[in-house]
C-alpha cells in the first residue's frame, strides 16, 4: 500500500495557474504508474492526467490537453500537475492516485491508492 499526499490547491481566477503536488511514501514509488483524476458537485470522478513508472509517457484527458503538464520525480517520491490557463469548468476535488502496474490507465479501477484530494476553485 502506498499513502498519497496531495497539496497546491486553492482559489484562482480564470487564466491563471496552479501546481498540483503529490507527496507518496510506502510501497516502491518508481515501478507503478501514477494518475490525477478530479471530481465536480455533483458529477462523477474523471480521468485528468497519467504518466508511466519512468515518465516516459503521459496521457492527459481531451479536456486539458494543451493546458495541463503531468510528471513525476521518482528521486523524491511525488508527482505533479502543472495547470494553466485554467477555467471555472476545472473547479474540483483533485485526487492523486496510484496504479497496480507500472503502465497507466484513464480507468479509476486500475488505481489501488488514492490519496485525500485537494480544493481547486477556479472564479470567473
Amino acid at each position: 500500500q502506498v499513502q498519497l499526499v496531495e497539496s497546491g490547491g486553492g482559489l484562482v481566477q480564470a487564466g491563471g495557474s496552479l501546481r498540483l503536488s503529490c507527496a507518496a511514501s510506502g510501497r516502491a514509488f518508481s515501478v507503478y504508474a501514477m494518475g490525477w483524476f478530479r471530481q465536480a458537485p455533483g458529477k462523477e470522478r474523471e480521468f485528468v492526467a497519467a504518466i508511466n513508472w519512468s515518465g516516459s509517457s503521459t496521457y492527459l484527458a481531451d479536456s486539458v490537453k494543451g493546458r495541463f503538464t503531468i510528471s513525476r520525480d521518482n528521486a523524491k517520491n511525488t508527482i505533479h500537475l502543472q495547470m494553466n490557463s485554467l477555467k471555472p469548468e476545472d473547479t474540483a476535488v483533485y485526487y492523486c492516485a496510484a496504479a497496480a502496474r507500472s503502465r497507466p490507465s484513464t480507468d479509476s479501477n486500475e488505481y489501488r491508492d488514492w490519496g485525500q484530494g485537494t480544493q481547486v476553485t477556479v472564479s470567473s
